[in-house]
């Protein structure tokens, strides 16, 4: 009965399952929310956290200082950013400027959308997808966050706050930043699945995809027996700030082995008037998306207009 009140829906409008993209990972703002909501953060933990954030503001030159500090001396993390003999002053200042703007963020409590991007961003830049294309190993991420609870948690003792008070704005932060840590990991994550492949796809992009994505076309690497589908979805998870622009998503249900449940899944279509080309064919008349690629193949992806 409920799937029958979704799937006609979908059909009526769109009516190729060929056109369709499922299985697209969340966008960075969903993951965001629903972990979020799943911790439980809400108003009662940031008005704990509110009450230590000055005392904790007060140290944080202290905090960026000696955080680069401890990265330069650790053998490790010296030998991940190139620094075994002494570390880059413009790379230094560099790192030092991405933590101070994200400890501002992160002691201002943003719990907003961009906030989200700009974490998944980061778990990118992790990946090695960064300007400097440095790949920092998830534990190096993980610890770094607990090193940074820690610090906090000194920071209030000595600051001369009551235990409750540290208490609750422990548990407060724990919870956010447990809460950035899976968004950084899940845009870690994210960017090495995008790049595992046998060989390069070029995806071209046209009209108003370009300032969003920020250039003319991407490479999307590829396996062989992989879908001009596939190449699509490992397109709009890297980019999600594409897909709000681009796709439609509606709600579909499926039937799962494991279940004896149907679960209702997400369902992205483009919009109306965009067109998707492999090789100068227009794959709504030709074949859909469920055509396999190969070697040689390019995909042009094009808004409505041109």
């Amino acid at each position: 009965m409920y799937a029958q009140l979704i799937s006609p829906s979908i059909e009526q409008r769109w009516g190729n399952s060929q056109e369709e993209l499922r299985n697209l990972a969340p966008t960075p703002a969903e993951e965001w929310q629903r972990t979020l909501a799943f911790l439980g953060f809400g108003a009662a933990e940031k008005a704990a956290m509110s009450r230590s954030v000055e005392a904790l503001m007060q140290r944080g030159v202290e905090l960026v200082i000696q955080t680069y500090d401890h990265l330069q001396r650790f053998p490790e993390t010296a030998a991940i950013l190139g620094w075994e003999e002494s570390a880059d002053p413009e790379h230094l200042e560099e790192r030092r400027r991405f933590f101070t703007i994200w400890l501002a963020r992160t002691l201002g409590m943003d719990t907003s959308d961009e906030f989200a991007a700009y974490l998944f961003r980061a778990g990118k830049f992790h990946a090695g997808h960064g300007p400097r294309q440095i790949h920092t190993p998830p534990t190096y991420v993980i610890t770094s966050i607990g090193g940074v609870l820690s610090c906090f948690a000194q920071v209030l003792g000595e600051a001369g706050l009551s235990a409750p008070e540290i208490a609750a704005a422990m548990a407060g932060w724990s919870k956010y930043l447990s809460a950035q840590l899976n968004l950084m990991l899940f845009g870690y994550h994210i960017a090495r699945e995008f790049e595992s492949g046998d060989f390069p796809i070029r995806v071209k992009l046209f009209g108003t995809l370009r300032p969003l994505v920020g250039t003319s076309e991407v490479i999307v690497p590829a396996h062989q027996g992989d879908t001009v589908k596939k190449v699509l979805g490992k397109f709009f998870n890297y980019y999600p700030e594409a897909r709000a622009h681009a796709l439609e998503k509606l709600w579909d249900t499926e039937e799962k082995s494991h279940s004896e449940w149907l679960e209702v899944v997400s369902v992205y279509f483009f919009r109306k008037g965009w067109r998707v080309l492999l090789n100068g064919r227009d794959l709504s008349y030709e074949g859909g998306y469920g055509q396999p690629i190969d070697s040689q193949d390019e995909i042009a992806v094009f808004p409505p207009g041109r």
